[in-house]
């Protein structure tokens, strides 16, 4: 597979926590423009946003949670040429999962919902490891 056909998938991703986290700055810093909160009140990081600021701040730090072993799998994966079309379409899946995942944490907050496609997301990432892992330890 070609670099960019592997790397597309995690730029997207990046993307994605891009958004989220300009998308965190201007709600906190309306929420504090509107005096829905304070800086004293949030100054040694206490959970004193309002409920939406929050939702999207909390959103933004779970980009920095399971998607770190995604992007250490592709890191590994592409300099040890092991990055083929299994990895890129599970990658594609694994990215629109946390896409789904980040606009039901963003809109209704299902927990039921976000859950479920979280742990769709753990699988995809747990068969891509064990896929990586066994193409290393086998020599395949």
């Amino acid at each position: 597979m070609s670099v960019q056909w592997v790397l597309l998938p995690v730029f997207v991703l990046v993307g994605l926590a891009f958004f989220l986290l300009l998308w965190m700055a201007t709600a906190r810093g309306q929420a504090l423009k509107g005096r829905e909160t304070s800086l004293k009140d949030v100054a040694l990081g206490q959970a004193k946003w309002p409920t939406r600021t929050a939702q999207i701040g909390d959103c933004f730090s779970n980009q920095f949670e399971i998607p770190v072993l995604f992007y250490i799998l592709i890191a590994l994966a592409l300099p040890l040429r092991h990055a083929d079309l299994f990895i890129v379409l599970m990658s594609w899946v694994f990215v629109v999962l946390r896409f789904i995942h980040a606009g039901i944490f963003v809109t209704t907050n299902n927990v039921r919902q976000r859950g479920l496609v979280w742990f769709s997301g753990v699988l995809v990432l747990l068969a891509m490891w064990i896929y990586f892992a066994l193409r290393i330890l086998l020599l395949i």
